[in-house]
C-alpha cells in the first residue's frame, strides 16, 4: 500500500454495519490519529480500528480516520497536530506523551485522548486523574510501579550484572523523572545494583549515551521516552555493538531488537482508546471521564538478540514470557 495514501485518509472496509447507538443520523465523524512512528506490520492501530468498528463506527460510511506519524522525526509532531486541527476533526488520538504534548498546544477544544502518556497530571496534561478537567482523558501508565520490575529482570537475565545504566531523555516531567528514579534507586539498593545516569537530548545523543555507558563499565541498560520509542531499532543495533541488554518500556523494544521489553500492553491500550472516542463523540466532555490505568503487562524476550549478545536467558525467566521472539 502506498504510504502516503495510508497516512492521508483511510478508508476502510465497506461492510455494512449499524451506525454507533446515539451517533447523529447520517453524521460522518472525523478522528485524527497522531503517533511517533509506525511499530510495524503489527501495530496496535489495528485493535483500535477493530474496536471502533464494534462500537458500530464504519470506515466509508460513518467515520474517516485521519492518521498522521512523524515517522520518528519528533519535532515533526507539532505540525501534524496543527494538521488535524486544521482538518477540523472531532476527536484526537494521541499516541503517547510528546503525541500528547503537541496536540495540546495544537488546540484547548477539540478533546484529545491519550493512549500512553506517564503522569499526565504532572505533565500538566489534566488536573487528576479521576476529573481531569479539560479537553484531555484517555489511559496513563504510572512507570514507578513497573521500572524495579525491569532491573530486577536485567538481574535475572544477567546474573553477574552489577552496573546498570539509565538512558534519560532531557524535558517531559521532572516529577514523573524524580518518582522513577526514586522507584529504580530502591530496587538497585535491593538487588545489589549500580545506576548510571545518561542524558539524551535528541537521536543524535544516542550512540555518545553507550558509549559512555560501556566506557564506564555498564552491564546493561534501561531505556524510555519519545525518542527511544521513535529509535528503538537503532537503539537495538547499538546495544548489539556495545554488548549491552537492554530492557525497555514494552513488547515493541523487543520485537524491535533489544533483549527485552516489559510493560503495559499497548494494543489492549490502543482498542480501549476507541472507548473513549465513543463516549466522546456521543456526548461525553473528557473532562468528566476518569483516567484509566493498565491492568495487563507484557514481558516479551528476544532470543535472536541474546545470541548476538552471548546471553543464555534462564529457563525460570523464558517460562514467565509472554512472547520469546527466536
Amino acid at each position: 500500500m502506498d504510504r502516503r495514501a495510508f497516512l492521508g485518509t483511510v478508508v476502510g472496509s465497506l461492510l455494512a454495519a449499524p451506525l454507533a447507538a446515539g451517533a447523529q443520523e447520517g453524521k460522518v465523524w472525523r478522528i485524527g490519529y497522531l503517533i511517533a512512528s509506525f511499530f510495524g506490520a503489527g501495530h496496535p492501530i489495528a485493535a483500535f480500528r477493530q474496536q471502533l468498528r464494534e462500537l458500530g463506527y464504519v470506515e466509508g460510511q460513518n467515520v474517516t480516520l485521519e492518521i498522521r506519524s512523524a515517522e520518528g522525526r519528533l519535532e515533526g509532531l507539532p505540525g501534524l497536530a496543527a494538521e488535524l486541527v486544521r482538518l477540523k476533526v472531532d476527536v484526537i488520538v494521541a499516541g503517547g506523551r510528546g503525541t500528547v504534548e503537541a496536540a495540546q498546544m495544537a488546540t484547548a477544544s477539540i478533546p484529545i485522548v491519550m493512549v500512553i502518556a506517564a503522569d499526565p497530571v504532572g505533565s500538566g496534561f489534566v488536573a487528576s486523574l479521576a476529573r481531569p478537567g479539560g479537553n484531555i482523558t484517555g489511559l496513563t501508565v504510572q512507570y514507578r510501579d513497573v521500572a524495579g520490575k525491569r532491573l530486577q529482570l536485567l538481574k535475572e537475565a544477567v546474573p553477574t550484572l552489577a552496573r546498570v545504566a539509565v538512558v534519560w531523555e532531557s524535558g517531559g516531567s521532572p516529577g514523573a523523572r524524580r518518582s522513577v528514579s526514586e522507584a529504580m534507586a530502591t530496587a538497585a539498593t535491593a538487588l545489589g545494583l549500580q545506576l548510571q545516569a545518561v542524558e539524551v537530548r535528541s537521536p543524535r545523543d544516542l550512540d555518545g549515551a553507550f558509549t559512555a555507558a560501556t566506557r564506564n563499565r555498564a552491564g546493561a541498560a534501561v531505556v524510555g521516552g519519545p525518542i527511544a520509542f521513535a529509535h528503538r531499532a537503532q537503539i537495538a543495533q547499538l546495544a548489539i555493538k556495545r554488548r549491552l541488554p537492554v530492557v525497555g518500556p514494552s513488547s515493541v523494544y523487543a520485537e524491535g531488537g533489544c533483549l527485552m521489553g516489559y510493560g503495559p500492553s499497548y494494543t489492549d491500550h490502543t482498542r480501549r482508546a476507541a472507548y473513549f472516542v465513543d463516549r466522546i463523540l456521543k456526548g461525553a466532555k473528557p473532562a468528566d471521564l476518569p483516567i484509566e490505568q493498565p491492568t495487563k503487562f507484557e514481558l516479551v524476550i528476544n532470543l535472536k538478540t541474546a545470541k548476538a549478545l552471548g546471553l543464555t536467558i534462564p529457563p525460570s525467566l523464558l517460562q514467565r514470557a509472554d512472547q520469546v521472539i527466536e
